[in-house]
């Protein structure tokens, strides 16, 4: 199937298929609305693969960069508190406060933003007009509709995404690399390189509402929902779609990052 035919078929009157947000520069793909397969075998992804149908949403074609985040860093001004809350800028990051203005210091502009706390992302998000995805909005944008294992299909290839058998000394990798690892719906990384925060709190009984007809977001918890496998990690099992993990959302940890997402009219 031509999935660039299939999209601008069932694309929704009204809506592009790519758009670039002029507050940051992201680009986004519709992603439309309709069913998916969802979830997998273990306990925690509802049992068994199951339908969910969505409404259109757009999804940012990478995570968002350390470009990116310094520009919004450098426009919003963040007081000592909320930069703390936000983001962790030790030696490990590539964003460096220097006399008031925040560089990037090793010439990662284009590798995604690392150590952002859910908070930090979604102040982000909050600047540029944008949100962080729910987990099903974020499996169907990595899964396509056919109830994949991996982005790409069935069959795991370390080859496919940054991980942490393949990645040799470079912690993360620019977010446009392994272009044969992009989904049906053309975005990269959505497995690999970096997790990526949801707005979801985590519930282990999340997806057996979901499997039921009742898609209810938790309205508290303790942890947030973090999708996608980083790049430490070696094992198969962490890249696959229906994966679900959770951290502190105030934690700024050395592969959390994120995406931007959109509502479609």
């Amino acid at each position: 199937m031509d999935n660039k035919t299939s999209k601008l078929e069932i694309a929704p009157s009204g809506c592009d298929i790519l758009i670039q947000n002029d507050k940051d520069g992201s680009i986004l793909v519709l992603i439309p609305g309709g069913k998916f397969l969802a979830g997998g075998k273990e306990a925690d992804e509802g049992g068994k693969v199951f339908e969910v149908e969505l409404p259109a949403f757009y999804a940012g074609i990478t995570a968002v960069t350390n470009a990116q985040y310094a520009q919004f860093l450098n426009s919003v001004r963040p007081d000592r508190r909320d930069l703390e809350k936000w983001i962790l800028l030790d030696r490990d990051s590539s964003i460096l406060s220097i006399q008031m203005d925040y560089k990037i210091t090793d010439e990662k502009e284009t590798h995604p933003i690392v150590q952002v706390s859910w908070l930090g992302a979604q102040a982000y998000c909050h600047w540029a007009g944008l949100r962080l995805p729910n987990e099903l909005e974020w499996e169907k944008a990595a899964r396509f509709i056919d109830g994949r294992e991996y982005p790409w299909g069935d069959k795991w290839d370390q080859t496919f995404c940054h991980n942490g058998i393949n990645r040799s000394e470079e912690p993360t990798s620019p977010v446009f690399s392994y272009p044969k690892g992009t989904c049906p719906w053309g975005l990269y990384q959505m497995t690999g390189n970096v997790w990526e925060w949801c707005q979801d709190w985590y519930d282990r009984h999340a997806y057996e509402s979901h499997r039921a007809g009742k898609p209810v977001q938790s309205a508290k918890g303790n942890q947030r929902v973090v999708r996608g496998g980083g790049w430490d990690r070696g094992h198969r099992t962490r890249f696959r779609c229906a994966h679900r993990s959770s951290q502190n959302p105030n934690e700024r940890y050395f592969n959390y990052s994120f995406r931007v997402f959109k509502d479609a009219p």
